[in-house]
């Protein structure tokens, strides 16, 4: 018996291997579920099986996209993760960008109530201000993650269905637009969902363009924090100290607000600056090189885990945005000083 299951093994191991077809030289157009998608699409917004089938018939699936999606570098520590975005060049970039825009992002403020340096960080760390806006192909990046990354397979069918929407919407070639690994488009980076949502024509030109358009761009991510419930004037956050065994429990809560400053005081977390004791917070905890830092976050810190829903990515848009107001201030004192000396 023994002997006659060595010889099965032995006849398995002999036959030949079929090898599994690569992801980009598969026809995708011919797979069951991406038939079953094309389907939908003509069935419930009227696309045209044929020309839809040929879009598909370009598409290719790859595997780096799946790498990608698989290693964030929102899944680093704060002390790796803050370094990538918060640097000397981001934020002399941020000062040279908001000066270049200086009338447009006050009109972005007094329209939508979202301060200069919040949009201004949202672009600088999403693009480089519009520099690096994604070398893949929006239709490539959006369907691998929706046929072969099942983890999150639904919400990416929705982007993609999004997204050829978008594409007739606006007369665009789905097959030429490019983007991020994850489908993100434009220098503020919205998938699709976003930018029929909030994107805006900031500058009345009769197109929303992320792309190109700046204006566009400024006044999208002002109306996406808007529509969020941002809350012109408020605060964002604070550095904490913490003296209570019931710390984790507050950070375990998670960053959405959901106990006032004032209770979380009295269980062991303190602002450092004034706070209204009255405001929504949560507590957020940074690993750093030496422990742990801990921060409290309002609203509006909230808000901006919208764009993208990691608390670091929050808190490394709000730092680069302070340090742009600081190292602009600074520019302009200086300014004046050798203005005046000038003149002396």
């Amino acid at each position: 018996m023994i002997f006659a299951i060595r010889l099965t093994l032995l006849g398995l191991l002999s036959l030949p291997v079929l090898a599994a077809t690569p992801l980009d030289e598969q026809n995708v157009a011919t797979r069951p579920d991406v038939q079953q998608f094309i389907n939908e699409m003509v069935k419930k917004h009227g696309f045209d099986k044929q020309t839809l089938t040929g879009v598909f018939k370009q598409v290719r699936l790859k595997q780096k996209i799946i790498d990608a999606i698989t290693r964030p570098a929102e899944s680093k520590p704060w002390y790796q993760y803050r370094p990538i975005f918060v640097t000397d060049t981001r934020i002399n970039e941020g000062v040279k960008f908001w000066n270049e825009n200086e009338a447009i992002l006050a009109r972005a403020e007094k329209e939508y109530g979202v301060p200069p340096e919040i949009i201004v960080a949202i672009i600088g760390v999403e693009t480089r201000y519009g520099r690096h806006k994604g070398g893949y192909r929006v239709i490539d990046s959006l369907s691998t993650l929706a046929f072969e990354y099942p983890k999150r397979s639904k919400f990416f069918r929705g982007e993609l269905e999004h997204y050829l929407l978008l594409a007739r919407e606006e007369g665009l070639d789905p097959l030429s637009i490019k983007g991020s690994y994850a489908g993100a488009m434009g220098k503020s980076q919205f998938i699709s969902s976003s930018y029929r949502n909030y994107a805006v024509d900031f500058d009345g030109d009769g197109k929303r363009d992320l792309w190109h358009n700046t204006a566009d761009a400024i006044g999208s991510v002002a109306n996406y924090f808007k529509r969020h419930n941002w809350q012109p004037g408020g605060k964002i956050a604070a550095p904490a100290l913490v003296g209570s065994n019931h710390i984790q429990v507050l950070v375990q809560k998670g960053y959405k607000p959901h106990s006032t400053v004032a209770e979380l005081r009295q269980r062991g977390a303190t602002a450092k600056s004034n706070l209204d004791p009255d405001a929504l917070a949560g507590l957020i905890e940074l690993k750093t090189r030496a422990g742990r830092e801990y921060w409290i976050g309002l609203n509006n810190f909230y808000v901006i885990t919208r764009y993208n829903h990691s608390p670091l990515y929050a808190m490394a848009v709000y730092q680069l945005g302070q340090a742009i107001i600081k190292k602009r201030n600074s520019q302009k004192q200086t300014a004046k000083k050798n203005l005046f000396k000038g003149n002396s």
